[in-house]
């Protein structure tokens, strides 16, 4: 009888000024993470402070998560950094206002146990949200389905692959979750594995930048972007939303 291979798996979280919320997403990811031990797996919490100018990084060592430290302030070198001391077989990044269940991460053992996949995510749910905002949520869950895109607040992918294409793209400051999945993709293919978007147990993630920023806030950068692409996500100011220091 064959005995089953073990994995250790690297839970990233990016964070920037996120004392408000990072302590109990923390005490989710660390319950949801028992699914791992339960199966025999072993497992670590790594949390890159992004230069905040708060409490981030104090609270997410009081939690019992590793941190380290990256200076320039931008979400995709902060999961790189994150991931360059991470030691797992497979890395999921969680973003720190989220909050993964167990049965996402069973979900998720069984999608790695299963051998076919090299990426992917999950469909999200708003913890609280206007109806307007919750179509928009449900329209891009499907878009992620169908197109296996993972949404930046949750993405899971086998570390070779991750280490072949370079990581993130440190020249995008938004959006670089989409670029991510484009170039596993490609990966995927060329090793005759897929992607999916796990949808049984969606992330629940936090929906204060729907309150935070007007719809005509949102809609403007939508349409900058889909207009001047690389111009427009590979500029800091142009992406404020996630870098203004809103909370």
């Amino acid at each position: 009888m064959a005995t089953e291979k073990k994995y250790k798996i690297s839970v990233i979280v990016p964070a920037f000024n996120e004392e408000k919320l990072i302590a109990p997403c923390l005490l989710s990811m660390k319950s949801a993470m028992n699914v791992f031990t339960d199966s025999g797996w072993d497992s670590e919490l790594i949390v890159c402070d992004n230069n905040s100018t708060d409490r981030t990084a104090d609270i997410a060592r009081e939690s019992g998560a590793k941190v380290v430290f990256e200076s320039v302030n931008q979400i995709g070198r902060a999961r790189n950094t994150g991931a360059s001391v991470a030691t797992g077989d497979w890395f999921v990044f969680v973003d720190a206002d989220s909050h993964p269940s167990p049965g996402l991460f069973r979900d998720l053992c069984g999608v790695i146990r299963g051998g076919k996949v090299l990426f992917g995510g999950a469909t999200i749910r708003f913890d609280r949200a206007p109806f307007s905002a919750r179509c928009v949520v449900n329209l891009w869950n499907l878009v992620s389905r169908v197109g296996k895109y993972a949404a930046g607040s949750f993405i899971f992918c086998e570390v070779s692959a991750f280490r072949e294409i370079g990581g993130f793209d440190q020249g995008l400051y938004a959006s670089e979750e989409i670029d991510l999945s484009k170039r596993l993709k490609r990966v995927a293919k060329q090793r005759g594995k897929t992607a999916v978007i796990i949808h049984r147990h969606p992330l629940v993630t936090s929906s204060r930048k729907i309150h935070l920023y007007s719809s005509a806030e949102h809609l403007k950068f939508m349409v900058r972007a889909l207009v001047g692409w690389r111009k427009i996500l590979g500029n800091r100011d142009e992406c404020h939303i996630w870098y203004d220091g809103r909370r």
